[in-house]
C-alpha cells in the first residue's frame, strides 16, 4: 500500500443482514461529524454504537451525544492512563489536555466525583473504560491506576451500570481486583487481549469479551484461540475506532462502519454463520449495556 493511502478511509464493506452494535468506539477522536459516522455505520447494518469516555471532558461529551442520538449509548470513566496524569501530572501533555501539574489524590477524587455524577444519567449505560494499563504507565503510576479502578467498580455497582474494562498487560491484577471488590453484575472486557485460558476464566465469571479489529491481525493467533473458546452468548464486537483497524486496512482510520469486516473474521474463527454470530452479538450487546 502506498504511504499516501494511510489517511484514506477504507471502503464500505458489504452490509450485514442482521444489524449489530459497535460496543466500543471513540467518535470524538474520528474525522467527520457524528451524523456522518452514524449514517455510514447504519448503511452497513451497524445501527447502534457505544461511545466511550476516557476523561472527564470526553465523558461529558459522550453523555451529551448519547442524549442527542437514539442510536448512541454512553459510558463514562477516567481511562487507566488518565488517573496517574491527574495525580502525578502530565508535563509532556501526552493526553489531549496538554501539560498538567500534579493534582494528587484530591484531584483524582474530584474527577471521580464528576464521573459518578455522569454515571447516574439514564443515557449512560456503562462505567468505563477503566482498568489497568501496564504498557503505558510505569510502577510510579500503578497506585493511582488501582485506586481509580476500584473507585470505578464501586460507581458501576452503585448505579447498576456495566463495567467496561481496559486491560493492557495487566490480566492477573485486573482479575484479582474484580474478585477483591466484587464485580458488578455486567462486566465487559473491551478489546479483549487475554489468551484462551483467561477466556475460560472470564466465561466462568460471566464476563463479556469484546473483540476488536486486532483479532484479524496475522500475529494474533492467541486472540483467535481465545475467541474460539469464548461462549457465543458472551461475545461482543467493537472497533475501538479510530484505532485497531481490521486487516487488510491496518494502519488506516477505523470507524464503526468497519464492524462487518471484524465480525466476518470472527464468524470464521467461531465456525458460525455471519447471521448467527450477528444475532448473538446484537443480543449480547443489548444485554451487556442494558438497552
Amino acid at each position: 500500500m502506498a504511504p499516501q493511502d494511510k489517511d484514506t478511509p477504507p471502503p464500505l464493506p458489504a452490509p450485514l443482514r442482521v444489524a449489530v452494535a459497535d460496543s466500543h468506539t471513540h467518535l470524538d477522536m474520528q474525522g467527520g461529524t457524528v451524523d456522518e459516522a452514524l449514517a455510514k455505520a447504519a448503511s452497513v447494518g451497524v445501527t447502534t454504537v457505544v461511545q466511550v469516555g476516557c476523561d472527564l471532558a470526553g465523558s461529558r461529551w459522550a453523555a451529551e451525544t448519547a442524549a442527542a442520538y437514539d442510536s448512541v449509548h454512553a459510558t463514562v470513566a477516567l481511562h487507566p492512563n488518565e488517573a496517574p496524569r491527574i495525580v502525578l501530572g502530565d508535563p509532556d501533555g501526552w493526553s489531549r489536555q496538554g501539560a498538567r501539574k500534579a493534582g494528587g489524590d484530591a484531584a483524582l477524587d474530584t474527577a471521580l466525583a464528576g464521573i459518578a455524577e455522569l454515571a447516574a444519567l439514564p443515557q449512560v449505560r456503562g462505567v468505563g473504560e477503566t482498568g489497568l494499563d501496564y504498557f503505558r504507565t510505569g510502577p510510579d503510576g500503578m497506585a493511582a491506576q488501582e485506586r481509580s479502578f476500584r473507585a470505578h467498580i464501586e460507581i458501576a455497582k452503585r448505579h447498576g451500570k456495566a463495567l467496561v474494562i481496559h486491560d493492557r498487560e495487566a490480566h492477573d491484577d485486573v482479575l484479582r481486583i474484580l474478585r477483591e471488590e466484587g464485580a458488578p453484575e455486567r462486566v465487559v472486557f473491551h478489546c479483549y487481549s487475554g489468551d484462551a485460558a483467561m477466556a475460560e476464566i472470564c466465561a466462568a465469571a460471566g464476563y463479556f469479551m469484546s473483540f476488536a479489529g486486532n483479532v484479524t491481525f496475522k500475529n494474533a493467533r492467541a486472540l483467535r484461540e481465545a475467541l474460539a473458546v469464548a461462549p457465543p452468548e458472551l461475545v461482543l464486537v467493537e472497533t475501538d475506532a479510530p484505532f485497531l483497524t481490521p486487516a487488510p486496512y491496518r494502519g488506516r482510520p477505523n470507524a464503526p462502519y468497519l464492524v462487518p469486516v471484524t465480525l466476518r473474521a470472527m464468524a470464521e474463527v467461531k465456525g458460525m454463520t455471519e447471521d448467527a454470530l450477528a444475532t448473538a452479538v446484537a443480543a449480547n450487546t443489548a444485554r451487556a449495556f442494558g438497552y
